[in-house]
């Protein structure tokens, strides 16, 4: 039986600055804050005490792949970087970065495989970021849970977002929150 570990990444600094019922704080790509490195390592210290892990997912936002490094640096499991789970394009911190910038940025994962852009673009529109519509983030959800049940590993970190989590699993996340699950 496949067991997953879906992890929402820890604070970044949308996060920090969000504040309920006020505009998007227009931080593009949102990094981690000392805060949420700290979550991050915290939590590291507890999945270095876990099963190994045959795989860990990440997504190519920043404050994912910050997370990543930090809570599975210790672990020797394969990671991949995929853009079926970002995070559902709400704000202008859900709008990624060119793989060619990311691969610069961590140098220790692949991006080469990703369309440049892998977020949701409305070619439609001038503005900065259109919000995803939400049937599209719907399918990408049926997408995810039918791609990992399908993998052959039997452990699989996965990290990823608080919206795209909550749609995927019925549970809200608190930045560096764990569950472990068979879905």
């Amino acid at each position: 039986m496949q067991t997953f570990h879906l992890i929402r990444h820890a604070q970044s600094m949308h996060n920090a600055l969000q504040q309920a019922g006020q505009p998007d704080p227009m931080v593009h790509d949102a990094a981690l804050t000392e805060l949420g490195l700290e979550q991050a390592q915290r939590l590291g210290t507890e999945i270095a005490e876990a099963p190994a892990f045959d795989l860990v997912v990440v997504t190519p936002f920043t404050r994912a792949l910050q997370t990543a490094l930090r809570v599975f640096g210790q672990s020797t499991a394969p990671r991949m970087i995929l853009d079926l789970h970002r995070e559902y394009l709400e704000n202008y911190c859900d709008v990624g970065r060119s793989p060619d910038h990311l691969g610069k940025l961590f140098p220790m994962f692949d991006f080469a495989h990703l369309s440049d852009p892998w977020w949701y673009v409305d070619h439609t529109s001038d503005a900065v970021y259109e919000k995803e519509p939400a049937s599209i983030s719907a399918q990408r959800v049926e997408d995810f849970s039918a791609w990992l049940k399908a993998r052959p590993e039997q452990t699989i970190g996965v990290v990823g977002h608080g919206t795209f989590l909550h749609a995927l699993t019925g549970q809200r996340f608190d930045n560096a929150e764990r569950l472990i699950t068979s879905l």
